[in-house]
């Protein structure tokens, strides 16, 4: 195992204090507890947004925090859980009086303790909404889940509740803009090779040199099946089709389409599925409108792409337009 680190139990609290010195404009990093929340504090008046899950998915979620998206961010250890006190701490800093509401990616242990870290606020009278987002349609369950995983769509989700808290909407409406994207968005993933998790040591999953498994969750949990190594057309198919399939994507709909890197595959093979997608997507008459291709929710260095697309009305197209400064999204500031 070869990786730019010194003790592997220290990684994330020695990334993430780097994290803060590069971007202290945007945020400031709490390491006891651990979170990171925006640099000038809570936003008075406004929805506090918090997000957090095992780190080893950045720019998710640390690099969301700022003006449009997250007030806060709670990193676990890699690929696991925080606890509940970092997350709690996290939405006593996000709270500016008007309510925080929690995104949860559906993970058994996210889900678990962020619940209590929102007891533990609310017995401290700072009123907690939660949306869990599932928007996966690889498989039903997983060894990590009861339902459908939290994946890619988390990223939509964040930008437009972030987006709708921001123009000053309430808690209720805030949570009904997170509830409106995690209904109309889906994802399905793919991985090329397995990451290594710096205190595991070793592949969190085996793949022989030829083959892919289509439906890989972002820790590396298991797909739908293993096929032979495909041309990135075929491969683009298998992934966008199950998608528009289960979100029920017609003729005359308007949609964004988001091709995501795993972390390891480069920008150019991004575009590659992205120019298909778009065949595919050009063919059924759906229009895409909006766009987003990169690394914004990886699985540290797995080789691998997921497609995301997001059913948009004229509301949630101009909440995804909307302002947003953060270290790893930034647009019309």
């Amino acid at each position: 195992m070869k990786k730019l680190i010194n003790d592997p139990q220290n990684v994330v609290r020695e990334s993430l204090r780097g994290f803060g010195l590069a971007h202290p404009d945007l945020v400031k990093v709490n390491e006891d507890p651990l979170f990171v929340s925006r640099a000038g504090g809570a936003v008075q008046g406004k929805v506090g947004l918090v997000s957090g899950g095992g780190s080893g998915h950045e720019p998710l979620h640390a690099g969301y925090v700022g003006l449009g998206m997250l007030d806060a961010a709670v990193p676990g250890a890699v690929f696991t859980s925080p606890t509940p006190e970092p997350i709690f701490e996290a939405t006593r800093a996000a709270d500016g009086g008007a309510g925080v509401l929690h995104i949860v990616k559906n993970y058994t242990g996210d889900v678990l303790n962020f619940e209590t870290a929102a007891e533990l606020a609310e017995a401290e009278d700072i009123q907690v909404r939660s949306v869990v987002v599932n928007d996966d349609v690889a498989v039903e369950d997983s060894l990590y889940t009861a339902g459908r995983r939290g994946v890619g769509g988390t990223v939509l989700v964040e930008k437009i509740a972030g987006a709708a808290a921001e123009r000053g909407d309430d808690l209720d409406k805030v949570v009904a803009v997170a509830e409106k994207v995690n209904a109309e968005v889906r994802s399905m993933g793919v991985a090329l090779s397995a990451c290594t998790v710096p205190h595991a040591g070793k592949p969190s999953f085996d793949l022989t040199e030829d083959e892919i498994e289509i439906g890989i969750g972002i820790h590396g949990e298991p797909g739908r099946h293993k096929i032979p190594m495909a041309s990135a057309n075929e491969i683009t198919e298998r992934l966008l089709n199950p998608v528009l399939e289960d979100l029920k994507v017609a003729s005359g709909d308007k949609v964004l389409l988001f091709v995501n890197g795993m972390g390891g595959t480069p920008l150019s093979e991004l575009y590659l599925v992205y120019n298909h997608a778009r065949e595919v997507l050009d063919g059924k008459g759906v229009e895409v409108t909006r766009s987003l291709v990169g690394n914004y929710i990886t699985a540290l260095e797995m080789q691998g792409a997921s497609i995301t697309v997001l059913r948009l009305d004229d509301e949630l197209t101009e909440l995804w337009d909307a302002p947003v400064n953060t270290p790893a999204l930034r647009r019309g500031v």
